[in-house]
């Protein structure tokens, strides 16, 4: 589990200047939905009035651009460190399961799989995938350990996990 909280939040490296020095607001924090009305679970939601998204006609409805359960895959989210990783896993075709790919995409979504907004747009795999989801939140934010790791001791066995699900040379 150590390894697969590692890659989730590997879209970090974002803020680097050799992976393009984005601001640490587009690459850290919670994700949402785009397209629709912006639930008051969102963190700092009193901001989004400012946003032109909430005045729109489509947009500042509950469903918006979207149908009723048509899955997470169908919705545009927010950016950040999330779906960075989801795309580089998928363009690299991972052989990691649904449900992981699933976990790495919306493991920052906080006010689905915290507050329960938004279930409205999930369909039956989403259902599924979210009670993975709800499992790896615990070994997630603020789950840290102190110790540190003998990087030595325990890189063969990553690296073997990594060569099982990755292709030898990733794109970037």
């Amino acid at each position: 589990m150590v390894l697969f909280d590692c890659f989730a939040d590997l879209g970090k490296i974002l803020l680097l200047p050799q992976f393009g020095g984005l601001p640490q607001w587009a690459v850290v924090g919670d994700t949402f939905p785009l397209g629709c009305a912006f639930d008051e679970s969102n963190v700092h939601h009193k901001y989004f009035a400012e946003n032109p998204d909430s005045k729109n006609p489509i947009y500042s409805t509950k469903n918006g651009v979207y149908k009723e359960g048509c899955g997470l895959d169908s919705v545009y989210m927010s950016w950040g460190h999330d779906d960075y990783m989801y795309l580089v896993a998928k363009e690299n075709k991972t052989t990691l399961p649904s449900a992981a790919l699933f976990i790495v995409r919306y493991h920052s979504f906080y006010p689905l799989h915290k507050h329960g907004a938004y279930k409205h747009l999930m369909n039956k795999q989403d259902e599924e995938d979210i009670k993975w989801l709800h499992i790896f939140n615990k070994y997630d934010l603020y789950s840290k350990s102190k110790v540190h790791v003998d990087v030595a001791a325990v890189k063969p066995y990553y690296q073997s996990l990594i060569a099982k699900y990755f292709p030898e040379k990733l794109r970037w």
